[in-house]
């Protein structure tokens, strides 16, 4: 139990530091051009559990019907129980900031035009999952270090609906869609 302690800090450190490489050598280049086509989600599920509210931007965005994809964090879950959303959590957390699960691995096996970051704390994993996903442009919250979004909105994580409309409001602006 001791060392199991031990090797999860250690992990942790490794995992900050991998962050802090990719950040400080700038990210990861996409060849998307402009324009939504394809959106990847990072969501919070212990603090936003309706994910399936992602799904609006299909219609708000006029995308194909599987453009967007959602991945759910939790701190922790029971690989047992079924989810509707695909999860990834604290014990998933790999040496040198790898991610050891099958769902995480395939959301960003994939390039997104737009990536929703929707979590509003300072978190190993969704932080590592943001720095990690190849996406044109990145949105998110105030509360998080601005250096893992393109675009930083000041809405409560709990309204959804604002949320979107600002983002609709700014991706207009910015002639994305």
């Amino acid at each position: 139990m001791f060392l199991k302690g031990i090797k999860d800090k250690f992990k942790q450190k490794s995992g900050r530091k991998f962050i802090k490489q990719t950040l400080e050598n700038g990210a990861s280049e996409t060849t998307r051009s402009k324009g939504i086509t394809k959106l990847g989600c990072i969501v919070d599920l212990d603090k936003f559990q309706n994910a399936d509210l992602f799904y609006q931007f299909l219609e708000d965005f006029k995308l194909k019907p599987n453009a967007v994809k959602i991945i759910g964090y939790k701190s922790y879950y029971d690989k047992n129980s079924p989810y509707a959303t695909p999860v990834f959590s604290d014990k998933d957390l790999g040496w040198k900031g790898a991610i050891e699960n099958s769902y995480a691995l395939e959301f960003l096996s994939r390039e997104y035009d737009l990536l929703v970051n929707y979590y509003n704390e300072d978190n190993l994993l969704l932080n590592l999952m943001s720095v990690k996903t190849k996406a044109r442009l990145k949105v998110g919250f105030k509360e998080v270090d601005p250096s893992f979004n393109d675009l930083i909105l000041d809405t409560p994580m709990s309204d959804f609906n604002m949320f979107k409309a600002e983002l609709k409001k700014y991706l207009g602006v910015f002639k994305e869609i």
